[in-house]
């Protein structure tokens, strides 16, 4: 049964904060929640071709379940809420419940990751709220392409989106992810668009989040961090380095006479991991405290158990308090059986 618990969101009181740390050194400060593990495109380096198996809606958290486990967290030092999926969009009523969050104590940052498909008309709702930041997923500005690797002929409405975000003075940040291939002649026109436009565009290493294996490992990467950068100085000439905020994944580079920027995420090659500050809560309420572990924490047992919030946060600071060191330790810490990766779908982007 689920446990309710709207009275006390109606009235929240000011969290005590408490800020926690891992064993490593690293705050809790940031909160990547996923709303739902459906999305409405099949980009193919986030899952197989034949999909995958969504989950019944009764599995999803609620998102009263949702809030309230947000609110623990700002007790716990979580600041910043980036809101993912699936596809957020594609749950309803999500304006509502992003108005009902930004009410929460503590929490001054929300932000989401979408794909744009169905964003354009929400975009002034996200302003009202005072949304810091999009970003927008968008591996090649080529319709064709965007057909190839998405297998939906969604662009026209991705771009719609795009203006419509900077149209709002919202900050856009462009993910690419860059597969050998597929779409590396889409690179250099990406980083264009930071030329005329204040917008970042960000080239993030291929991860096998699509049911595949990690067999191979990074070394086998055809293009990481540091061939993109070679990439895209010999178009753009030397790239400058801007200071990176801490727990940032991204390393962010100005390219002269461009009003904004380009950035380079080594996801694969896990060079950021020693700042992390984040945690993952998945749609079904699974708590990942890495992008690369199997999982450390199931909150929704715990939500629909009856327990109270002394013990959830008990259980919460326990799975932080207890990380990898980096992804490379949280892969080495699967069990056999999942040494095969989720689709990026079902994690939370």
């Amino acid at each position: 049964m689920v446990i309710n618990v709207l009275p006390s969101l109606l009235a929240p009181a000011a969290p005590a904060i408490s800020p926690l740390y891992d064993q490593h050194g690293r705050p809790l400060e940031y909160l990547r929640l996923a709303v739902t593990d459906r999305c409405n495109l099949r980009c193919f380096y986030c899952m197989p071709e034949e999909g995958i198996k969504y989950m019944p809606k009764h599995e999803l958290l609620s998102y009263e379940e949702m809030l309230r486990l947000t609110g623990l967290l700002a007790g716990l030092g979580v600041r910043k809420v980036r809101l993912t999926g699936g596809e957020p969009f594609v749950r309803r009523d999500l304006v509502p419940f992003m108005e009902r969050l930004a009410e929460l104590p503590g929490i001054d940052d929300i932000s989401l990751t979408t794909n744009g498909v169905l964003t354009a008309p929400h975009v002034p709702a996200l302003a009202r709220l005072g949304v810091k930041a999009v970003n927008l997923s968008l591996d090649t500005l080529d319709r064709e392409r965007f057909f190839q690797i998405t297998r939906r002929d969604e662009l026209p409405k991705v771009l719609e989106t795009f203006h419509a975000l900077l149209d709002a003075g919202i900050q856009v940040k462009i993910n690419a992810v860059v597969m050998d291939g597929q779409n590396i002649d889409a690179l250099v026109p990406l980083a264009s668009l930071s030329r005329d436009l204040p917008v970042d565009v960000r080239f993030i290493e291929e991860m096998p989040f699509n049911g595949g294996s990690h067999e191979a490992g990074p070394a086998s990467l055809p293009w990481n961090h540091v061939r993109i950068r070679q990439h895209l100085e010999d178009h753009f000439g030397a790239l400058l380095p801007v200071s990176m905020a801490a727990g940032a994944t991204a390393s962010e580079y100005r390219v002269a006479g461009h009003q904004g920027t380009v950035g380079i995420i080594a996801a694969y090659s896990r060079t950021f991991c020693g700042t992390c500050n984040r945690l993952r809560l998945t749609a079904e309420g699974g708590i990942k405290t890495c992008l690369y572990d199997q999982g450390v924490l199931d909150t929704r047992a715990l939500l629909r158990g009856g327990k109270s919030d002394e013990e959830i946060v008990a259980a919460l600071s326990a799975a932080f308090r207890h990380r990898a060191a980096n992804g490379f330790e949280a892969e080495r810490q699967r069990p056999l059986h999942q040494l095969s990766f989720e689709s990026m779908a079902t994690i939370g982007g």
